[in-house]
């Protein structure tokens, strides 16, 4: 299932994807989630981590078997798109860049609350919008002057933003007292599954690392491979960091919901602790922002070549760095708009809904393609064995998921969703 490469070109090999991959996951949540995974499981937490890394692991793998298939730009908005039609792309990329938007937006926020707590200038109202137009304007820009440029840049942010949590688990392993370990029973399951849901979306971000699919080298082989290099390097590395905070913390870990890996710092290399977390949490966000900024102009160009939203400069690559750089600025000023106005709470939560609807439409596109499945040779592609039970494994999970979200917030969704749809039977018109 092959389409035009779109003028773009493939200069993105397995470090670069796998590293844009973990920049996009590992953002801000792993910086306050010990506290809040401690404050519903207490020293059983280590149970949600393994689930939720079992569910991650499954949705990526049917991330890992499609993406094998369809290596053109647009990651989980191309798979659906390809497998279930202009419709269902529609709505699936409109979904994708609403969600990523509004999360890039509030990163952005988080991001200068953090520097404002240092320096108090950056809490004007005027500093904090000209911080905006800094940093979504020198992202693009960078982005803009090529796809390996942009690739090198967050395979250092990714360096840079590991480093302050990986000394805080090999220095603090040391100090771990076992007895904040033990556990006297299993949890029950319906804490297990609401301190998961949670959890959950401290693991989602892969699907936009995908978005750069259209130009990564031997997309065949190396998805697959990046996909699951990155997802159990960053379940081991979340699984470190609550051990070392929940034994050395113990009962108190639950205390500090807002920052608990400064107090875990603090508490192994003193004050100096709390600032190198701190740094080590701005670079973080700087980080995911920059993966976010790099993959999903992506989705907007990918949309607009297969003229699913019908704006044709969209789909411009530039002549002189081959890159979809049309996109890349809208995709940015939208984003610093979003976070100039702030309140996007409703937003925030239609941003979680509707990534786990990709989910469900990935999951659901493996199960298709294996039922009309013939023209290609399973030797090109990547298969995840055991026939059809991953799949459905994760349509019945990620049901489950969104079984949780509140009536509100499921009324919301499908509001929005019956929007889109009229929308797009209105552009239908408009074409004819």
């Amino acid at each position: 299932m092959k389409k035009e490469e779109q003028g773009l070109k493939r200069t993105i090999g397995l470090w670069g994807l796998s590293a844009n991959i973990i920049n996009t996951v590992v953002g801000a949540g792993i910086f306050v989630i010990p506290g809040i995974v401690a404050a519903g499981l207490g020293s059983a937490s280590i149970f949600a981590y393994l689930f939720c890394g079992v569910l991650i692991i499954l949705i990526m793998l049917c991330f890992a078997e499609v993406g094998s298939k369809i290596t053109h730009p647009g990651g989980a908005y191309a798979y659906i798109e390809d497998t279930f039609g202009k419709f269902a792309g529609f709505i699936a990329a409109i979904l994708f860049l609403i969600a990523t938007i509004s999360s890039d937006a509030a990163i952005a926020n988080a991001l200068i609350d953090i520097i404002g707590s240092f320096f108090s200038i950056f809490q004007i109202k005027l500093v904090k919008i000209l911080f905006f137009m800094i940093i979504f304007s020198g992202l693009a820009f960078i982005n803009i002057k090529g796809t390996k440029k942009g690739s090198q840049f967050v395979m250092m942010i990714t360096f840079i933003k590991i480093i302050p949590l990986l000394v805080i688990v090999l220095i603090g392993f040391k100090d771990i007292e076992i007895m904040n370990l033990y556990w006297e029973t299993i949890p029950p399951l319906k804490d297990l599954g609401e301190t998961s849901l949670i959890l959950f979306f401290a693991f989602v971000g892969a699907e936009s690392g995908l978005s750069i699919s259209g130009e990564v080298i031997n997309p065949k082989s190396t998805i697959p491979r990046a996909i699951f290099l990155s997802v159990f390097g960053v379940l081991i590395l979340y699984i470190l960091i609550q051990t070392v905070a929940q034994g050395i913390l113990g009962d108190a870990l639950a205390l500090y919901q807002e920052n608990p890996l400064g107090e875990l710092a603090k508490s192994i290399f003193g004050p100096v602790g709390l600032t190198l977390i701190t740094i080590g949490a701005a670079v973080s966000m700087f980080g995911t922002l920059s993966s976010e900024i790099f993959g999903m102009p992506r989705v907007l160009f990918s949309a607009a070549k297969d003229k699913i939203i019908p704006i044709e400069i969209l789909s411009s690559v530039h002549k002189k760095y081959v890159t979809p750089y049309v996109a890349i600025i809208v995709y940015s000023a939208f984003g610093f708009l979003f976070a100039s106005f702030g309140g996007f709470k409703q937003l925030a939560i239609m941003s979680s809904a509707a990534i786990l609807i990709i989910y469900l439409g990935v999951a659901l596109a493996v199960i298709k393609l294996r039922r009309k499945e013939g023209t290609l040779s399973k030797r090109e592609t990547f298969r995840i064995p055991g026939g059809y039970t991953v799949p459905m494994l994760s349509v019945v999970i990620i049901l489950l998921f969104l079984s949780n979200l509140t009536k509100n917030e499921m009324i919301t969704s499908a509001v929005f969703i019956g929007i889109l749809s009229i929308i797009y039977v209105v552009i239908k018109k408009i074409k004819k």
